[in-house]
């Protein structure tokens, strides 16, 4: 419970961090909503409901966020090496 209210509390302060120059706001949210991925299960399914209406938003968020899924997908559909296409 504590870190589901870290993540929510660090994706709230991200527009807020974003506002001064540099990068900061970005990582702050993508560590916020890693906690929240992570620790709700509500919020699990609306962000898979979104990576399915945006497909191309999702490979980039769950690539972006280092997330399992994105390595499978990646590595499975890589080209087996030394096999002609």
């Amino acid at each position: 419970m504590p870190l589901l209210i870290l993540g929510g509390l660090l994706v709230a302060l991200a527009p807020v961090v974003g506002l001064l120059p540099g990068p900061g706001g970005i990582f702050l949210f993508a560590g916020g909503l890693v906690l929240l991925l992570r620790n709700s299960a509500w919020i699990k399914r609306h962000y898979a409901r979104l990576t399915r209406k945006y497909p191309r938003l999702g490979r980039i968020s769950n690539r972006a966020l280092r997330r399992e899924s994105a390595r499978r997908r990646r590595l499975r559909d890589a080209p087996a090496p030394g096999v002609p296409d």
